[in-house]
């Protein structure tokens, strides 16, 4: 979880490849609808999200009854969104890839073909709701590079 640019999808996708585990990007589970307003700089709203949410924790509960591990990059920046995605799953763990405003700033700046703007950046961040103790969250700074973050996410879980 983070904001755009954090290194959800590197980071994300780098860690479901160290642990062979499945991998799916919430970007994927946006609607054309939700595409389309972000691309204008229009911010979604709690009932945009809705529907993604609900589509993120289905392929989460599907991995759940196949028996396999998975790894969602999704943004999650409320509570209430992490509780749809994480919810009463004890074994879903949540990583909050944590950045300074100029440091995201300027890698969105050097993104391309990605359909969030970094005009929306300063809504991210103040719709931003740090995890609370309580949701067990690993926070990882994310000035090192992507496979130094793997290998403490790893460490973290215990899953080397």
């Amino acid at each position: 979880m983070g904001v755009s640019g954090s290194g959800k999808t590197t980071v994300g996708a780098m860690l479901a490849g160290r642990l062979r585990w499945r991998f799916a990007d919430a970007d994927d589970f946006h609607s054309a609808e939700n595409v389309a307003k972000m691309k204008a700089g229009v911010p979604l709203t709690d009932a945009d999200r809705q529907p993604w949410l609900d589509a993120i924790a289905a392929q989460i509960d599907q991995w759940r009854r196949d028996g396999v591990h998975g790894v969602v990059t999704c943004s999650a920046l409320k509570r209430s969104y992490r509780d749809v995605i994480v919810g009463t799953r004890p074994d879903v763990r949540l990583v909050h890839l944590k950045g300074e405003r100029p440091l995201i700033a300027d890698r969105l700046a050097a993104r391309h073909a990605h359909f969030m703007p970094a005009s929306l950046l300063a809504s991210q961040f103040a719709t931003l709701e740090e995890p609370a103790a309580d949701e067990r969250a690993i926070s990882i700074w994310v000035g090192k590079p992507p496979e130094a973050l793997v290998e403490e996410i790893v460490k973290t879980l215990g899953a080397a």
